[in-house]
C-alpha cells in the first residue's frame, strides 16, 4: 500500500496555476507513464521549492520593514557636500543609484539595499556618501570589508575623500595590538570615532558603538546573511547597504537576496580601458613561450603581472600545477632577473596581507597566485593577468579575477591559458574574449553551469534547490516572483485560512535555516 503525503499547497493555488496535487506529482516524477507526466510533475514541484523560497524572503523583508521604526537621517547632511569635492564626474548610474539610498536614508523605514555594480564601477564612493549622511546626522557607520588589505584601502580611500570634513575614521582588523584594539573599542563607545572600517572583527562582541546609524558590507558573498545580523545587532535598527562586484541577473538577484531592495550601477566610469582578454589553448606548440614573451614585454616597461592558478597543492587526480610548483618555475626559470612572490589561502593572514601590501608598493614584479585575489585590491600598476587552467573557473569567477587589472592608466591583458577540446570550453572561453559586461557573463554563466554552484547560495543562509534549475525554470520562476508579491501584499503574515499550508511549509523549510 502507498504512504500519503500531506498536501503542502493550497487548493486555489493548485486550481490557478494547473498544479498537479502532491501524491500524484512525486508519482509521476519517479514512475512516469509517458514524458509529459514527468515534466507535469517537475513543473508542481519546481513551483513549490521556488514560491517557499521566494515568499520566506519576502517576508523577511517585511518583516525588517514593518517590525520597528528606522533612522530618519537629517535632509540638512547632503551627500552633494562630498559628490562636488571628487575630482571626477560620477556616473548617471551612481548618481541614480545615490539618489535611492538617500531617499532610503530620509525615510523612517530601515533600508535594506543590495548593490550591485561591476568591478571598477565606483561603488566604494556611494558607501562614502551614504556614511557621510550618517555621520552628519549625528550617528556612526561601520564597513565591513572582507579582509584586512581591502579594509586598509577602504580607510586610506575614505580619508581621501572626507579630509577636512572633520570625520574620524578607524581600522580595527585582527592584526592590530592589544593596546591599539583597546583604545580603538573605547573611543568607538564612547562615540569619539565615526566610521569604523574593519574585518570580521567587527563582528565581535566586544565592539560596542555609541550610536551606529549604517552598515555597509563589501562583497555579500564572503559574508552571509548570518555576519550581516551579527554587527545590525550593535544598533538600533540601522540602515544597511550590502555591496557586491558580483553581477548576478536581477531574477536571480530576488532569490539570492529576495530580503534586500536592488540598485544597480551599469555604467563604468568614462576613463576604465576595456581589459583585452585573450584565450590560448596550451595543446598548440610553443604557446607557454609566447605568452611568457608577452609578460615579459610588460614587464620590461616597468609593469607588473598576476599569474592565476587554482589550486594550492598537488592533486594527481586533477594533474594540476600546484602554486608552489609553478612559483619555483616562474622564479628560477621564466623570469629570473625579476621579483616573483607567491600567495595563497592557506598562508596567514598577516603574511598575505604583507605580500599585497609589497605587490602594491611595487617591490614585487610578477604575482604567483590563487583566487585569493580577486576582492577589491587596486594595483594600478600591474597590467597583466595570466590564468591558468581557465578552463576550471567558472565565468563569474574569471570575471571578478580579470577585474584585478586595468585599474590604471595602462592598456591592460587577461591572458586565459585552458586545455580542452570540449564545446562548452571553447563557448566560455568565446564568452571572456568578447565582452567585459559582468552581467552578460553572468547570465552565461548560469546558462552553461547551471544553478547548483551559483556562488554556493549555501552561504546566503538559503537551502540549495533539490529539483529547481533557476536557468532552466526562469519562466517559472518570474510568474513564482508575482505569486508570492501578491499573496503577501493580501495577506502580509500568511494568516488567513487560506494560506495556512504556505506558512507550514516556509516554517518547516526555512526558519530552521535563516537566523533573522
Amino acid at each position: 500500500m502507498q504512504g500519503k503525503l500531506p498536501e503542502t499547497l493550497p487548493e486555489y493555488i493548485l486550481e490557478e496555476y494547473n498544479l498537479e496535487p502532491i501524491n500524484e506529482a512525486i508519482k509521476s516524477i519517479h514512475f512516469p507513464k509517458e514524458f509529459k507526466d514527468f515534466n507535469e510533475a517537475r513543473k508542481r514541484l519546481v513551483f513549490e521549492e521556488l514560491l517557499s523560497t521566494q515568499l520566506a524572503l519576502l517576508e523577511l523583508k517585511n518583516s525588517y520593514m514593518t517590525e520597528e521604526k528606522g533612522i530618519q537621517f537629517s535632509k540638512d547632511a547632503k551627500m552633494s557636500d562630498i559628490i562636488n569635492t571628487l575630482p571626477f564626474k560620477l556616473t548617471k548610474a551612481q548618481l541614480r543609484v545615490l539618489e535611492e539610498i538617500d531617499e532610503d536614508m530620509e525615510s523612517s523605514k530601515p533600508m535594506n539595499r543590495l548593490l550591485q555594480g561591476d568591478v571598477g564601477s565606483g561603488k566604494t564612493v556611494v558607501a562614502m556618501c551614504a556614511a557621510y549622511k550618517a555621520v552628519k546626522s549625528g550617528y556612526q557607520a561601520a564597513i565591513m570589508a572582507p579582509t584586512a588589505i581591502l579594509a586598509a584601502q577602504h580607510l586610506e580611500n575614505f580619508e581621501k575623500t572626507l579630509k577636512g570634513k572633520d570625520i574620524k575614521c578607524e581600522l580595527l582588523i585582527s592584526g592590530i595590538t592589544k593596546k591599539k584594539k583597546a583604545e580603538i573599542l573605547e573611543k568607538l563607545a564612547e562615540g569619539k570615532i565615526d566610521i569604523i572600517i574593519g574585518t570580521h572583527a567587527l563582528i565581535e562582541e566586544n565592539v560596542i558603538f555609541k550610536n551606529l546609524g549604517l552598515v555597509v558590507t563589501d562583497e555579500q558573498h564572503r559574508f552571509g546573511v548570518k555576519q550581516r545580523t551579527k554587527i545590525v545587532e550593535k544598533g538600533q535598527n540601522p540602515d544597511v547597504l550590502v555591496m557586491t562586484a558580483t553581477p548576478i541577473p536581477r531574477t536571480l538577484a530576488l532569490i539570492l537576496y529576495g530580503d534586500l531592495d536592488i540598485s544597480i550601477i551599469d555604467e563604468l566610469p568614462p576613463n576604465r580601458k576595456t581589459v583585452e582578454t585573450f584565450a590560448v589553448n596550451m595543446k598548440e606548440r610553443n604557446m607557454n613561450e609566447r605568452v611568457n614573451n608577452f609578460v615579459l614585454k610588460q614587464l620590461k616597461e616597468g609593469r607588473q603581472a598576476y599569474i592565476v592558478c587554482p589550486l594550492v597543492e598537488e592533486n594527481e587526480e586533477l594533474d594540476l600545477k600546484s602554486v608552489e610548483k609553478l612559483y619555483e618555475n616562474y622564479k628560477n626559470e621564466v623570469f629570473p632577473q625579476y621579483h616573483v612572490e607567491c600567495i595563497h589561502g592557506k598562508m596567514k593572514p598577516k603574511d598575505k596581507d604583507d605580500i599585497m601590501r609589497r605587490f602594491k608598493a611595487g617591490e614585487i614584479d610578477v604575482l604567483i597566485s590563487t583566487t585569493v585575489i580577486e576582492v577589491g585590491v587596486d594595483v594600478p600598476n600591474s597590467n597583466i593577468m595570466v590564468i591558468e587552467n581557465a578552463e576550471r573557473f567558472g565565468l563569474a569567477q574569471l570575471h571578478q579575477l580579470r577585474g584585478r587589472v586595468g585599474r590604471g592608466e595602462y592598456q591592460s591583458y587577461c591572458i586565459l591559458k585552458y586545455e580542452g577540446k570540449g564545446d562548452t570550453v571553447k563557448q566560455r572561453m568565446k564568452v571572456m574574449c568578447s565582452t567585459n559586461d559582468g552581467f552578460v557573463i553572468s547570465e552565461k554563466d548560469l546558462e552553461l553551469r547551471g544553478s547548483g554552484d551559483f556562488f554556493g547560495t549555501m552561504q546566503h543562509g538559503l537551502p540549495e534547490f533539490k529539483i529547481a534549475n533557476l536557468f532552466e525554470d526562469m519562466p517559472i520562476l518570474k510568474s513564482v516572483q508575482s505569486v508570492a508579491m501578491k499573496i503577501l501584499a493580501e495577506d502580509p503574515k500568511l494568516e488567513k485560512d487560506k494560506n495556512k499550508l504556505l506558512k507550514e511549509l516556509i516554517k518547516d523549510k526555512f526558519m530552521k535555516r535563516i537566523e533573522i
